[in-house]
């Protein structure tokens, strides 16, 4: 067998030794290592053999460490002590060189981790975290964030994503049922609303009005949430307002599909803010979502 690089004893009889002496107790040292008394007796004999030398008095009341010993019991808790120390580094290394980004649940869903999904293909090494909220988050202790909204307002590095067009979208067997050939005829069917809590979404009424529209306009379904929404409209209940950068993978699917050829362009940009805790990992990351914009 080829030599080892270091002459040592097995690590599990180390290990088990260590317990044992630190608790002066095989019970003790057994309960924290999940096995039996008898098996840490075992590996403690086993070691004892090994080094030719006694490391613990057994009376009946329990077992008392050796000089020798207590020699190996203080050398292995320095070792076991930098190890630890080294381990707990790397661990908290690895939190850091993870990359946080932050993006309300549509955006997630919809447009951001597709492009997650191609991005750890080609950097597989990088982990990334999504912190999913739909309130207009400060994404505390993210490195990136989505948002929609004016950049020009926000603070730090912000950088455009897209600016997207918003067309009326429905599912193809309600399309079927409710032929559509004007906005009038649009806006007497169902309509999915949004009562989303930021009030830069565009809603029915201000999209119809862009488009010369100012007739009444339907009732139909209110959500709080977009990604339930279009799942709505998938499922025949209405038409929705599709934000086409969003809802592109389901127009190409099939599972929604235009109403009306007219659409608007969505007054806010979609853009990314660096935050100051970014790394280079993070830089990396947002430099490959501004390339992947549609």
């Amino acid at each position: 067998m080829p030599k080892r690089p270091y002459d040592l004893p097995p690590l599990s009889a180390l290990s088990s030794f260590e317990a044992a002496a630190r608790h002066e107790s095989f019970k003790s040292a057994a309960q924290e290592l999940n096995v039996t008394p008898a098996a840490i007796s075992h590996q403690v004999k086993a070691l004892e053999a090994e080094l030719g030398q006694q490391l613990f008095h057994r009376h009946q009341r329990g077992v008392e460490l050796s000089e020798t010993g207590q020699m190996l019991q203080l050398t292995l808790q320095r070792g076991f002590e930098q190890i630890s120390n080294v381990v707990t580094q790397l661990r908290q290394d690895s939190q850091t060189r993870a990359v946080t980004i932050g993006a309300t649940t549509a955006v997630s869903s919809l447009w951001l981790t597709p492009r997650l999904a191609r991005f750890w293909k080609r950097h597989g090494n990088i982990a990334v975290t999504q912190n999913v909220s739909d309130t207009d988050h400060a994404q505390t202790g993210c490195n990136l964030s989505i948002h929609y909204g004016d950049m020009t307002r926000d603070n730090g590095d912000c950088r455009p994503l897209f600016r997207d067009r918003i067309a009326a979208l429905a599912s193809p067997a309600f399309a079927a049922e409710n032929p559509t050939e004007t906005l009038a005829n649009l806006a007497h069917l169902p309509l999915i609303h949004l009562n989303a809590t930021d009030e830069r979404w565009t809603d029915w009424r201000t999209w119809c009005t862009a488009l010369d529209y100012d007739g009444p306009i339907g009732e139909g379904l209110r959500v709080n949430n977009y990604t339930i929404a279009l799942q709505a409209a998938q499922d025949d209940m209405g038409v929705v307002l599709g934000w086409n950068a969003l809802t592109a993978p389901l127009v190409q699917s099939g599972a929604l599909v235009r109403l009306l050829p007219q659409d608007i362009t969505a007054p806010l940009d979609f853009y990314i803010k660096t935050h100051a805790s970014a790394n280079e990992r993070a830089l990396l990351l947002r430099d490959w979502l501004l390339k992947e914009t549609p």
